[in-house]
């Protein structure tokens, strides 16, 4: 979605106006006491029905009331549009028999329910809180694709506002359905409109909409909307602040998200164990523990328990800077404050200490999970798998490879890449290819770390050609080398009558690094 589609909300409903009307004041709803300049809403009718049209209605609705569809089906050569609109109307405060009549239009002549006629199920759906029914109509309406959306559906509603005598949910649906769909530039459109004409979205609705852009890495759109939001009075929930909190961090932006957070107070909302948790999470992705530890002790102080995942991201965030001992430190209050330990808890630890070579511990932390029957997955024998090959014990680490298969648990990536790891810190780097063929035939694809182990392991057991092997399989993938190993790899080959091979081979990475 284009950035110049949210400038129109900085522009919108900033000038002086009169009071609403009672029309307006209902589609208002939480806007009230806000200065609104709304466009009038348009007043469409349709003709009376007369002669052969009136008959027909009348005859359709008697059989439609009576639920007598054997009927009904004889009357259907002459269905149109305009007889469908005026049925619509008559029955249209038995939202059952409306949906009835529209789903049986819609198998026996399809034509005949145009967007006229949709529109008009949608206003009777949705004025009887019928949202899920009218969500399923709008998504086949918009993924047909075949109108000028979104500006052909929202006239269409628009029109028949009136005549259906509807509620501004029905606009509402619009905008969180495009949001539901992902499609961002309708659903801003939607929303300017809405604004045009004095309507509001809910609060449900843009909480709905700033999740799928959160989830598209859109948080930069995400923050725009929600201050556009504030602008247009639209009052947000936890569960809107608690999204704004966790995009900003995401994006670097901590210090928009702890004024947001403190904005939870003043709008007199108490902040969740999710609210805590996301800006905990915001501190210690930057590093800054000691306040990560401060808003813990915060949340306490404020009646709110810390949860697992309050305590595993504080314990991530040590060990991913090697302060095992807080972490452990973090680990002995978990417990001391009953909250149990999960199998996220014990792999965030067991792979701090295998990455700093205490294999000891994660050893102790993997006996303790099986003590407190906490189940081990993939990533617990990995981050062991790991320390052992780090530390040399490539034997133990088969051992545990070998258990894999009796807890149903499949090798992956990582697994066959900390064994590789194990084999080039032996200076073993036939097996460590070996390695490799097995971990193509499994279905797991190397990275380029993998790659660069291999190449300088047979680099410096003096095997040229192995590497050179190994860069090829590199180049298949489309994974370039970096400077620094290739630069390795052809000092290695600088020999006579090998020119034309290193020629050969800097064509090959420039073609790739071309490409990419």
């Amino acid at each position: 979605m284009n950035s110049l589609q949210f400038r129109r909300f900085s522009t919108l409903l900033h000038s002086s106006i009169k009071s609403p009307n009672s029309l307006q004041n209902t589609v208002l709803g939480n806007s009230k006491g806000r200065n609104w300049n709304p466009i009038p809403l348009p007043h469409r009718s349709i003709p009376e029905p007369r002669g052969q049209d009136l008959d027909y209605v009348n005859v359709a609705h008697s059989h439609l009331v009576h639920s007598d569809w054997a009927k009904l089906d004889k009357l259907v050569s002459g269905l149109n549009p305009f007889r469908v609109k005026h049925i619509l109307l008559k029955v249209q405060k038995d939202y059952v028999l409306s949906l009835e009549f529209f789903k049986w239009v819609e198998i026996k002549k399809t034509d005949s329910n145009t967007l006229d006629t949709q529109s008009m199920i949608l206003h009777i759906l949705t004025k009887n809180s019928k949202f899920k029914s009218a969500e399923s109509i709008l998504r086949k309406i918009i993924k047909s694709g075949l109108m000028n959306f979104p500006s052909k559906i929202f006239d269409a509603i628009l029109h028949s506002y009136r005549m259906c005598d509807s509620s501004s949910r029905v606009f509402d649906l619009l905008f969180k359905t495009y949001a539901h769909l992902n499609k961002f530039g309708n659903a801003t459109d939607t929303f300017c409109r809405m604004k045009d004409y004095g309507f509001l979205p809910t609060v449900e609705s843009c909480n709905a909409y700033m999740s799928s852009l959160i989830s598209l890495n859109r948080a930069d759109i995400a923050w725009a909307f929600y201050k556009e939001m504030r602008r247009s009075g639209i009052s947000p929930n936890i569960y809107t602040l608690n999204m704004v909190v966790g995009a900003l961090c995401k994006s670097g932006k901590l210090e928009k998200a702890v004024e947001v957070f403190k904005d939870m107070f003043k709008l007199g909302f108490s902040p969740t164990v999710a609210s805590y948790n996301t800006i905990i999470a915001g501190h210690c992705n930057q590093g800054l523990f000691s306040t990560g530890m401060k808003l813990k002790n915060m949340m306490e102080k404020n009646g709110v328990s810390p949860s697992d995942i309050t305590y595993n991201t504080l314990i991530h965030g040590y060990c991913k800077e090697g302060k095992l001992h807080e972490a452990n430190k973090l680990l002995s209050e978990m417990k001391r404050m009953n909250v149990v330990p999960t199998t996220v808890t014990y792999n965030i630890l067991i792979n701090g200490y295998s990455k700093l070579g205490n294999i000891e511990m994660g050893s102790r932390l993997f006996e303790e999970m099986s003590r407190n029957r906490v189940k081990a997955d993939i990533l617990t024998y990995n981050a062991l798998i790991l320390g052992l090959c780090k530390e040399g014990k490539t034997k133990k680490a088969a051992h545990l490879v070998k258990e894999l298969d009796k807890k149903n648990l499949v090798p992956n990536a990582s697994t066959f890449s900390a064994l590789i790891s194990g084999q080039c810190a032996r200076k073993n780097s036939n097996r460590a290819f070996e390695l490799y063929k097995c971990m193509i035939k499994s279905g797991c694809h190397p990275n380029e770390r993998t790659f660069k182990m291999l190449i300088s392991t047979f680099c410096q057991n003096g095997d040229y050609d192995g590497a050179v092997e190994v860069l090829r399989e590199m180049l298949e993938r489309s994974i370039p080398p970096d400077s620094g190993i290739f630069f390795e790899l052809c000092e290695g080959l600088c020999e006579p009558g090998r020119d034309k091979l290193v020629m050969k081979l800097s064509k090959e990475v420039d073609d790739i690094n071309s490409v990419l």
